[in-house]
């Protein structure tokens, strides 16, 4: 066989993706074994039944065709409306592009935004394909490390000197956070915006968990002075409308960037299909009830779960104000996140994702994801507490 290249063999930096500890759990079930799993962020509800009718009717009426490269003109539309509304910034279908899903939204603005050795800062943790998406696109990824002590923000000084010393072209930001569940306040992200301003950067904003906010408020960082012409939004309908599988996400971005983006498309996913498209319109046209009737449960699991945290000293919490996920503070046990979420698998049937998983920043701390059942959830917590217990009362 030829020698494959080094960009496709080179995306995990040969080494481990993180994700073991998933891998086995979902064995385990294969196999008939009871597992809480509380690892991806995948809702325990499936896709409305309406969008799929919606869906379906529409392949019925013929839309499995080649549709438009940039996403139909309505969706495009109703996705302009959507941004415009919520951010107060003026946006146009112009503005947008309909991707295959957050993920080609991710990779397409790594492509756009810099050449091949231009480094790409992205903010530690990370959700876990962020390194290797900027390796697909041919650039150095730099990480932002962060701390718990500091809930996970980024320093704006360091997204500054990090940019200086690699010759960055762009940073990506995620608010609400994925895994931390961290939601960037105001002046963090004003910070961050005058860096971008000062050394001339792309600002990749990954805004996919935009309904998920428990505390505060989300603010889009393309509605800052100056930074709507150098701020590139992923927005995707998988976790606001639970379509996870159906693949369809945007991209909001200046018109020249999407024009080129159209051709980008082109010669990768060729667009959307259709009868997906249409399915995503008719549920944007539900509106902001079923959008918030998607998020609900994760808001009232998030409580449950402080509560259970509640009062124990054995596990630390990290502050969550948005997204599906809790991120906890192992480190009182000794073990790292890893071994603590192997351990936990073997005894109890319990998967969480190590903090590892998503970067150094996160070392000695798991990710739990609200997605089971409340009192599932909550026993499943109560015996992850009783777990860590053991360790710290044998050190």
């Amino acid at each position: 066989m030829p020698q494959l290249s080094d960009r496709i063999t080179t995306l995990n930096k040969g080494g481990s993706d993180g994700w073991e500890v998933f891998y086995r759990a979902r064995q385990m079930v294969a196999e008939g074994k009871d597992v809480i799993e509380l690892t991806i962020g995948e809702h325990d509800i499936g896709t409305d039944a309406a969008i799929l009718v919606a869906m379906h009717t529409a392949a019925l009426n013929g839309a499995t065709g080649y549709a438009m490269v940039p996403g139909i003109a309505p969706l495009r539309e109703a996705l302009a409306e959507r941004v415009a509304a919520r951010t107060g910034v003026p946006t146009t279908a112009d503005n947008i592009i309909v991707t295959a899903g957050g993920q080609p939204g991710l990779l397409a603005t790594h492509l756009a935004t810099g050449d091949p050795g231009d480094a790409a800062l992205y903010v530690d943790p990370y959700y876990a394909t962020y390194p290797g998406t900027m390796r697909a696109a041919s650039r150095p990824p730099v990480a932002v490390e962060t701390s718990a002590e500091a809930a996970f923000l980024p320093d704006a000084a360091k997204i500054d000197r990090l940019a200086v010393e690699s010759g960055a072209k762009s940073v990506l930001i995620n608010t609400p956070n994925n895994p931390t569940g961290t939601v960037y306040p105001g002046d963090t992200l004003d910070a961050i915006a005058r860096v971008t301003q000062d050394r001339d950067l792309w600002l990749i904003s990954d805004e996919v968990y935009d309904t998920q906010i428990w505390e505060g408020d989300h603010r889009s960082p393309r509605a800052l002075p100056g930074m709507a012409d150098r701020t590139m939004v992923i927005g995707s309908m998988s976790k606001s409308h639970a379509m996870t599988g159906s693949r369809v996400g945007w991209i909001c971005a200046p018109e020249a960037a999407v024009d080129a983006l159209i051709d980008l498309a082109t010669v990768t996913t060729y667009g959307v299909p259709g009868y997906i498209q249409q399915a995503a319109l008719f549920a944007l046209q539900e509106g902001d009830l079923l959008e918030t009737g998607i998020a609900t449960p994760f808001r009232r699991r998030r409580d449950l779960a402080l509560a259970a945290l509640k009062g124990q000293t054995a596990v630390g919490v990290i502050p969550s104000q948005g997204a599906m996920y809790l991120m906890l503070d192992v480190r009182s046990t000794g073990l790292s996140g890893r071994d603590f979420a192997e351990a936990l698998l073997d005894a109890h049937h319990i998967a969480v994702m190590p903090g590892e998983s998503f970067g150094t920043s996160a070392a000695g701390h798991i990710r739990i994801a609200l997605t089971t059942e409340d009192d599932r959830l909550v026993s499943a917590i109560e015996t992850l507490v009783a777990f860590a217990g053991t360790f710290a009362h044998a050190a």
